[in-house]
């Protein structure tokens, strides 16, 4: 849809092999959706026949099929989405873990970290090769998009760690040309994506589908993309959405000619919206929880009356996340989709339907849920960066009314010290060391203005200047420019960093809970290589001096005193072996114990366990807090 007119401002490939009508595809299908039966989550495989391959056998094979999360046949081995990293513009493939199965995120975890990556390409599963890459500027006029930041979301499918496609105001792909084999001028088609239901906005767009060939506005019926948002562009509608909608371009119709109070909406973490266009008189929208159930079909009828609608003119590009003319200032969060030729037929999207609640999606999709966490500062305020998530070097960073979904509000601490967001660093303007000097955003090169360490007093000091973040006179109103001060212990300093930070110790080791972000009571505390995706390596300073991650704290066994004794998780329950005091040496006191928090014999191998032992202020005791 066009958002002028919006209502609301050689890689390898593996092989690639409604809601009405017939009963030769209903025996087909009904026979697929047993054998999906036979698919568990939890494995790296699959189930034996995936939505391209159910497709297929109804009559409407797939002509693009795209998702980060999984492979959309059962045969199909090559990439997934390509990930660019920041430090060195390097780029990596990432693909299943076995031929049908799921994403190896692990690969984007290892090649991604200490630094950030975007998703730079979303390969098409089909022998079309209709990849997505960030889309050039349109009509609509925003500038070209940029790559969804690689690690914003993860959440588990077949009991595996994976990422989506975290969609801001700015981030959006497409496939600029007719796409081969995509449907032009009336042909009929068919559109399918799981997509979060509670990360959504009512902005033009967050659409998946056929739209123009280039990034502008050509007209009623020229796209025809599935669409999950709070839209209600044609009043009345029911509750407040999200609705499974189409964008037929300069319109969001929910049924007919826009309006379609039986539109009840879909609203579950995950959503399978459906789209069908016969492209010349009938289209037709369902909904359901992909995790749970069946379609719910909100309209299968008449195409718009308007002119330009009957017939349809597609005219076979892609989109993915923006409006056709490039209208890109909604918000969702994408995790698979998939383009057929032909209308479905009912048993043949239940089938998939089938397939998808067999994925055991879970986790949640509305907040960035990496190792990033917001920094909250004066009057409760976030820190932000002005822009809307899409800044850009030297943009201002400024207190803001915090946002559960604002990319540029969730900060990663960094090992070297470092505060990143949206793929870039907390600066401070020129490098500076003079009190007043404001902050902003810029590339993230490791100078001593990008070092933020957190003090026991809240406050925030950038060495190399030794000064403090500072909101200049206390200001808490959205929009204050913050700087560094002399630092003064003031309310105007005291800035929390949610997220955490790393704990580095003996061999620039970092401290770590066994079990891969999965500790419970008792689960030991180690020495483990620093990954910058490991959300149970970034430890939180409580103001009572205690250290937590996973939502525990790190404790002594037993809240024990002795030489020797280990260290463990456990709940945040205020006692005194969950004290850690920062001494001027780098040792961590526990102050109950009188003992510092050590690596047995100065061992710095994967796995050590810590423990308390007597204060020496050898290497061994050298933890920093970052």
């Amino acid at each position: 849809m066009s958002g002028k007119t919006s209502a609301v401002t050689g890689r390898g490939r593996g092989t690639a092999r409604r809601l009405r009508r017939g009963l030769q595809a209903l025996v087909t299908v009904l026979g697929l959706a047993a054998a999906l039966l036979l698919g568990l989550p939890g494995t790296s495989q699959a189930a034996t026949q995936l939505p391209c391959d159910i497709y297929a056998s109804g009559g409407t094979p797939c002509v693009a099929a795209h998702s980060t999360v999984r492979a959309l046949f059962a045969a199909y081995d090559g990439p997934l989405y390509q990930v660019t990293r920041a430090s060195d513009g390097a780029t990596d493939d990432i693909g299943p873990l076995s031929a049908g199965g799921y994403a190896n995120a692990a690969a984007q975890d290892a090649f991604c970290g200490g630094t950030s990556c975007r998703i730079s390409r979303i390969y098409d599963q089909t022998s079309h090769h209709n990849d997505l890459t960030p889309g050039p500027a349109g009509t609509s006029g925003m500038g070209a998009d940029r790559g969804a930041d690689a690690s914003e979301i993860s959440v588990v499918a077949g009991g595996h760690k994976v990422y989506g496609v975290w969609i801001s105001p700015g981030v959006g792909y497409r496939y600029t040309g007719a796409a081969s084999g995509v449907a032009v001028n009336g042909a009929a088609e068919g559109a399918y994506m799981v997509a979060s239901g509670t990360h959504v906005g009512s902005n033009c767009c967050f659409d998946y589908g056929n739209a123009e060939s280039s990034a502008d506005d050509s007209g009623n019926g020229h796209m025809d993309a599935v669409s999950l948002a709070t839209t209600c562009y044609f009043p009345p509608c029911t509750g407040s959405g999200p609705w499974v909608e189409a964008d037929m371009e300069n319109g969001m119709f929910q049924g007919a000619n826009g309006s379609n109070t039986a539109n009840a909406g879909n609203s579950s973490p995950f959503v399978t919206a459906v789209l069908e266009n016969n492209g010349q008189n009938t289209y037709a929208l369902a909904g359901g929880n992909s995790q749970s159930g069946g379609l719910s079909t909100w309209w299968d009828g008449s195409l718009p009356t308007q002119g330009g609608y009957e017939p349809m003119h597609q005219e076979g590009g892609i989109i993915l996340g923006t409006g056709g003319d490039n209208s890109n200032w909604n918000m969702g969060t994408f995790f698979e989709g998939v383009m057929v030729s032909g209308f479905p037929s009912a048993a043949t999207e239940n089938a998939v339907q089938a397939n998808v609640v067999s994925v055991g999606y879970s986790g949640e999709t509305n907040v960035p849920n990496g190792p990033q966490g917001t920094v909250t500062g004066p009057g409760g305020q976030c820190v932000d960066v002005a822009a809307d998530d899409t800044g850009v070097d030297g943009a201002a960073v400024q207190l803001w009314n915090c946002q559960s979904y604002a990319e540029d509000q969730h900060w990663t601490h960094n090992v070297n010290g470092s505060l990143s967001t949206i793929g870039r660093c907390l600066d401070i303007d020129g490098d500076g060391t003079a009190a007043g000097t404001p902050v902003e955003l810029w590339d993230c090169n490791g100078v001593g203005g990008q070092q933020w360490i957190q003090q026991s007093n809240g406050s925030l000091l950038n060495p190399q200047s030794g000064l403090c973040l500072d909101s200049p006179s206390d200001a808490t109103a959205n929009g204050t420019r913050l700087q560094i001060w002399t630092c003064n212990g003031t309310a105007a300093q005291q800035f929390s960093v949610n997220g955490g930070g790393p704990v580095t110790g003996p061999g620039s080791q970092c401290v770590d809970v066994a079990g891969d972000d999965t500790g419970g009571d008792g689960t030991a505390v180690q020495l483990w290589n620093c990954q910058s995706w490991a959300i149970d390596q970034h430890w939180y300073h409580n103001s009572n001096g205690s250290l937590e991650t996973l939502g525990r704290c790190l404790d002594i066994d037993g809240d024990g005193t002795a030489a020797g004794t280990p260290v463990e998780l456990w709940d945040c329950n205020g006692v005194g072996g969950q004290q850690w005091v920062q001494q001027s040496n780098g040792s961590l006191l526990n102050p109950q114990s009188g003992l510092c928090l050590d690596s047995p014999s100065d061992a710095t191998a994967n796995g050590t366990r810590l423990q308390i032992w007597t204060c020496n202020g050898t290497a061994a005791q050298q933890y920093a807090l970052h």
